[in-house]
This record gives C-alpha cells, sequence and structure tokens, in this order.
C-alpha cells in the first residue's frame, strides 16, 4: 500500500493481531487517536464473543482520550500499559492485576523504548493534520512519544484529522535525541527556543494507510477551582514573592505546573498578583489558565508537549491562530520533560501530592500504598531539577476521612532528598536546609490539618528516638484503619475534620 492509501478504521483494526505492541499518539486526551481504538475495541468484543481471544500490549506518550484506554479497557483488550494512564476502567482492572502496568518518569521513556526495554512495536497509530508522499507527518495537538513510535514501529496507521488546524505546525519542534554518548548539549536557552522541525519523518515503505476522521480532542473540562485550591495558591504566590523581595530568587525564571485544579489556582493566582512579573512556562502540558493569562500579557509563552485544553479553549486558540502560534511551542516530551533543561532553565515546578510523610517523602501515585491513581508522570523530572520545587494538596480528601500528612509515606515516589517546599490550604512548609525532626514539626503545625495535628504530635513525641524518629509499630496506623474503618482517625467526626 501507498502513503495515500485510504483506510476505514475497522480496516485498519483487522490488520492488527492479538498480541500486539500498539502505541498510540496522545499526550492527555491532546493528539490521541480515536478512530481506530475504537475500532480495535469493536473487535476485541467481537473476538471474545466468539470464544477468541484479543488483547494488546498499548503504549501512549502519556495518559489518553477516552477512546483509547477506556474504550479498550472496556472491551478487555488491554493486557499490558505504560507509562502512564488517567482512565476509571483501566485503574480498576490494573489495581485488579488483569492488567499489567509500568510507571514511569516521563522523560525516560523514549529512551527505553529505543533500547528495546519493552519489547519491538509492532504498530504506532498517529493523529496528523497532513502526510506528504514523502513521509512527512504534521501532529495535531500534542507530540508526547509520537516521534518515537513513529521511527520504531514496524507498521504505521495515521488517523488524518480535519478538525484541527493546520497551523499547529507553527508550533511543533520536533527533535530525537541520539544515543549517548554522543548526544551533545540540548540547545535550548529559554522556553520558546527551536531547536528542530515542524513534523515527523516516516520511512514512506512504513505506512500502510490512512483513516480520515473529523472530531475535536475528547477533552475533559476540569470543575473550577474551590478555596481550598485558592488558598493553597495563596500561600505558594506570597512564598515566591517573599523569596524574591529577599533575593533568593530570580524574578524571570520559566515555571511548571501539573493538570488539575490546584495548578489552575495557581496559575490563575500568580496571574492576579500585580507584583508577580510577566512569566515564561517550561511545562508539559499547556492548560486553559495560560489562555487568558497570554491575552493579558501575564504568560508571555509556554512550552509543552501537549495542548491539553477544554474543547472550548481550544476553539479560542484555533480562532486566534495569529496570536498563539508563536507564543507556544510543542515538543516531544523526552525534551519537554528532559531534567538537563529544566536545570538549565531553573525550572519553579509545582506539582500535586497524594500524601507527605513527616519527613518530606512524597506519594504520588498509590492510595494507602497499593492501589494506583494515574502514575507519577513529569512529576519527577521536573521536582528533583527544579531550581525551586513545591508539591501541593488539600490537608485532607473524602471529607476528613484522609489526612494528607501522614508519619509514614505508604509509597514513595519522591524522597526527602529532593523534596523542597510542601504546601496546604493551611500553610507552607519550607523544607531545605532542614534537620529531620524539625521538618516534622514544621509540616504538623504549618500543612496539617488542625484535627490531625494531636495524633500527628503524638506520634512524634511517642517514636524511637533516631535521626529519623518513627515508631514502626504504628508507622501505618493511620492506612490501616482506613483500609478496615473507612477513616484514618475513625473517631473523629467529619464535620471537625473538614472545618
Amino acid at each position: 500500500m501507498s502513503v495515500g492509501t485510504e483506510l476505514s478504521a475497522g480496516e485498519a483494526a483487522a490488520m492488527i493481531p492479538h498480541g500486539s505492541t500498539v502505541a498510540f499518539s496522545g499526550f492527555t486526551a491532546a493528539g490521541a487517536a480515536k478512530a481506530v481504538p475504537r475500532a480495535l475495541a469493536a473487535r476485541a468484543e467481537a473476538e471474545h464473543q466468539a470464544g477468541r481471544p484479543f488483547r494488546l500490549r498499548v503504549l501512549a506518550g502519556a495518559s489518553t482520550g477516552a477512546s483509547v484506554d477506556e474504550t479498550l479497557a472496556r472491551a478487555n483488550a488491554i493486557a499490558f500499559r505504560a507509562p502512564y494512564q488517567s482512565s476509571k476502567t483501566l485503574r480498576q482492572q490494573i489495581n485488579r492485576g488483569e492488567v499489567e502496568f509500568v510507571d514511569m518518569h516521563l522523560s525516560h521513556v523514549a529512551q527505553q523504548l529505543g533500547q528495546g526495554v519493552y519489547g519491538a512495536i509492532d504498530w504506532a497509530v498517529i493523529e496528523a493534520t497532513e502526510l506528504t508522499h514523502d513521509g512527512k507527518l504534521y501532529p495535531t495537538t500534542s507530540i508526547g512519544l509520537s516521534p518515537t513510535f513513529c521511527d520504531l514501529a514496524a507498521r504505521v496507521v495515521v488517523e488524518l484529522n480535519q478538525a484541527h488546524h493546520p497551523r499547529l505546525r507553527e508550533m511543533a519542534d520536533i527533535v530525537t535525541l541520539p544515543p549517548p554518548p554522543h548526544r551533545g548539549v540540548i540547545p535550548i536557552e529559554q522556553p520558546l527556543t527551536k531547536i528542530g522541525r515542524p513534523y515527523i519523518q516516516v520511512d514512506p515503505a512504513k505506512i500502510v494507510g490512512v483513516v480520515r476522521t473529523n472530531e475535536p480532542d475528547e477533552a475533559v473540562d476540569l470543575a473550577p477551582p474551590d478555596e481550598v485550591c485558592r488558598q493553597i495558591a495563596r500561600h505558594l504566590v506570597t512564598f515566591l514573592l517573599d523569596q524574591m523581595a529577599q533575593g533568593r530568587l530570580p524574578a524571570d525564571l520559566p515555571l511548571q505546573s501539573g493538570v488539575g485544579n490546584v495548578a489552575n489556582a495557581v496559575l490563575g493566582e500568580l496571574g492576579e498578583s500585580p507584583d508577580f512579573p510577566p512569566f515564561l512556562m517550561y511545562t508539559e502540558v499547556y492548560q486553559d489558565a495560560l489562555i487568558e493569562l497570554m491575552r493579558r500579557g501575564r504568560c508571555l509563552g509556554a512550552s509543552a508537549s501537549a495542548l491539553a485544553v477544554s474543547k472550548a479553549g481550544l476553539r479560542t486558540i484555533y480562532d486566534e491562530i495569529d496570536f498563539f502560534a508563536p507564543r507556544i511551542v510543542l515538543r516531544p516530551q523526552e525534551i519537554s520533560n528532559h531534567p538537563a533543561v529544566a536545570r538549565q532553565l531553573g525550572v519553579i515546578a509545582m506539582n500535586t501530592a497524594l500524601e507527605v510523610d513527616l519527613y518530606g517523602h512524597v506519594n504520588s501515585t498509590h492510595v494507602h500504598g497499593t492501589d494506583l491513581m494515574n502514575g507519577i508522570g513529569g512529576s519527577g523530572d521536573f521536582e528533583r531539577n527544579a531550581f525551586l520545587s513545591f508539591f501541593m494538596c488539600p490537608s485532607v480528601a473524602k471529607g476528613g476521612r484522609i489526612s494528607a500528612i501522614v508519619p509514614m509515606c505508604s509509597h514513595v515516589d519522591h524522597n526527602e532528598h529532593s523534596v523542597q517546599i510542601v504546601v496546604t490550604e493551611y500553610g507552607l512548609a519550607d523544607l531545605r536546609g532542614v534537620a529531620p525532626e524539625r521538618r516534622a514539626e514544621l509540616l504538623i503545625e504549618r500543612c496539617a490539618h488542625p484535627a490531625y495535628r494531636d495524633y500527628l504530635r503524638g506520634y512524634l513525641a511517642g517514636a524511637r528516638v533516631g535521626h529519623l524518629r518513627h515508631d514502626l509499630d504504628r508507622a501505618f496506623e493511620l492506612h490501616r484503619n482506613l483500609i478496615e474503618h473507612g477513616a484514618m482517625l475513625p473517631g473523629l467526626t467529619l464535620s471537625e475534620a473538614a472545618s
């Protein structure tokens, strides 16, 4: 078949056999393949009804749109998944042990794929705005791992999506790193520096066909930030302004922000502060809050791997493409999340945590140490290598039944040697240069919910003396209570905890 051969989604899905490793474009729902994965799910259901197996090893840049993870998971068509997900059905299957899942730092995935750690990639399904006769593929709203997938896959199917603006290519900056030791320096001197080209070069011989589509990204709208999120944001912005006033923080460092209500609240608070200077972003996802900040001149530009915005937000960008195109750069995730670039630029990193223990270890991924939420994503890429890094979370969850500040994390994604600053709605604990016992005191008095402070103080007072004070008989008492009784402190009234 030639590059121009057109296929239906069903015809493309029929080519992909049971047991294949299939790599899909997408970094969040942005730029994710849509038609072919839905057809694969339908095929899986038909095969299962006929008594035949049909499951795939699935790769993507990060999480994806519903047509990939959620639809395939509901069809019981996923046997293996890496490196990140946010699908409710897939999460449940992973936590029941029905799907193998590898949780990875997103900046590491491309190199490990190139090393063959995950075996051969049989198929890549990549969304594009255009494909030329000589194999130049122009991606849509994300870059993610698509360049790596196109390079390594034995066969490529292209979803040509007419719903996306052809001028997205003006944002794309695609470069693939050679293997070490001859990799060289990544010459990004500021977030909007471009070092690559606007397309992915694909061997035309590998392209088995094109599936035409016309549908927007399957974006999920976030609820507006609540007062807890806004209070976290105020603490963080006040701290940044104080550090600038003391001469400890340069005024023009780029920002990195995770996804979610807290992150949007922080960006909004930064935009509203008359004392915080206009800023650039060097991050992994461009999100809705940045649209208005750019319009107002508060955000001067952003480097990311995806336009992870709502449908309304994407329409705004397309309607005002003359304004936004020169202010946004989209990169492969091994560049957008590269630790060397984050350190070189002096990024200020702001990410969310599930729980933080008394000495500053952070759990970002596993509820009571066992059940996966989404994955570590890019938080570790930025947190350890940032000029300044924050972990943010509400002090309690589930109406007060869960405390975010615990004696010992039930799972550790970010250790005490990397975590710098922790913020909840009650305050901020700067852990830099602080010995362990003082760290514990700061986290209890400034970050823990008042309803949990007496318990945490008592735990610390009764713990065995050491460089890190711990009572191994009680270290996971709160987690055991949560599993056995549905609350970390069963005797605590929810109204008291939520106040």
